[in-house]
């Protein structure tokens, strides 16, 4: 009768290929700094360098033509004092407020359909995620014509809409501008969704259908807490998109009617451009970054998304 041995081990290859002496097998083969240098460089230059340069402006009155002179702090004193300052600052948090409460629900219910097998799943994804490619510019310029009351649908419905000048009040002009992000920038948010859902672990779903589970059951114990980092994740994206809002404000209200729509990137660039203040712009645009920073900070503290150690969803 043969008995089977093992193969020898050769003891030289197993110590050349052991992990090295107080490494683990993680950390051998991991990337060096060199890897990230060019990504680092591109946002160095791209992102911090202008940031410092419009702090720097901040303190400064310029006109875009002659040299900067310092101003010191009269460039913050004259937007605290400005009631329209306070106003857009105000009006950008409703708007982000809006979106947010808007986009959320109907793209995490939307991710997590088209994350799953129904019929025709991939050709109604593909129609729906059409507006996601086309620029903020297009999509402001087409909902001008479409919302237009003399020639546009208010115009053809007016038992829905009145008069049809939707963009005529305060309330309605917010009301199509969170419309239109929501139409254009929902799709982004349903892909994160859609990614992070199939991610979920099938077994989760399987025990629960097991143990009796239905479908509402298992969206709210399994789907929802399994979702809570890009629940997190998303929202930031969409305070930091609602904070800089522009391009949309600029074609559909222009601030109007009067300064009811005025949000503070909107002020900016009537600081900066209109009324050729650099120096007051810059420090919108600073107060605006800290602004963004700050809640950023307070959503990822207050869920414990700073506190995450593993690399599944929700765990």
């Amino acid at each position: 009768m043969t008995t089977a041995t093992a193969p020898a081990v050769d003891s030289e290859q197993t110590e050349r290929t052991a992990p090295p002496r107080g490494r683990s097998a993680s950390e051998v083969g991991r990337p060096g700094f060199a890897w990230a240098a060019p990504a680092a460089v591109f946002f160095g230059l791209f992102a911090i360098v202008p940031l410092a340069l419009v702090a720097v402006l901040s303190f400064a009155g310029w006109d875009g033509l002659g040299p900067p002179r310092f101003v010191g702090l009269d460039n913050w004193k004259k937007l605290l004092d400005d009631p329209v300052m306070l106003e857009s600052l105000w009006l950008s948090v409703l708007l982000t407020g809006l979106g947010v409460l808007v986009q959320t629900p109907i793209a995490l219910l939307l991710g997590v359909w088209a994350a799953g097998h129904q019929r025709n799943r991939a050709v109604l994804s593909a129609v729906y995620f059409v507006p996601l490619l086309l620029s903020v510019t297009a999509v402001s310029v087409l909902w001008r014509a479409v919302l237009d009351p003399n020639f546009g649908v208010p115009s053809q419905a007016r038992w829905l809409f009145g008069d049809g000048n939707l963009l005529g009040t305060q309330a309605g002009a917010i009301g199509v501008l969170a419309f239109v992000g929501a139409w254009q920038f929902t799709p982004l948010h349903t892909l994160i969704y859609q990614g992070a859902a199939r991610a979920i672990p099938k077994v989760l779903y399987q025990a629960a259908e097991i143990d009796g589970a239905g479908r509402y059951r298992r969206f709210f114990h399994i789907t929802l807490p399994q979702l809570r980092n890009s629940i997190i994740t998303s929202t930031i994206l969409m305070v930091v998109g609602g904070l800089t809002t522009f391009d949309t404000v600029l074609i559909l209200t222009q601030g109007g009617p009067g300064t009811d729509t005025t949000i503070s990137a909107y002020y900016m660039y009537q600081k900066a451009f209109k009324s050729f203040d650099f120096g007051a712009g810059a420090a919108v645009a600073l107060l605006l970054v800290l602004v963004a920073t700050v809640i950023s900070l307070v959503l990822v503290r207050l869920s414990g998304y700073d506190r995450m150690r593993s690399t599944m969803e929700g765990l």
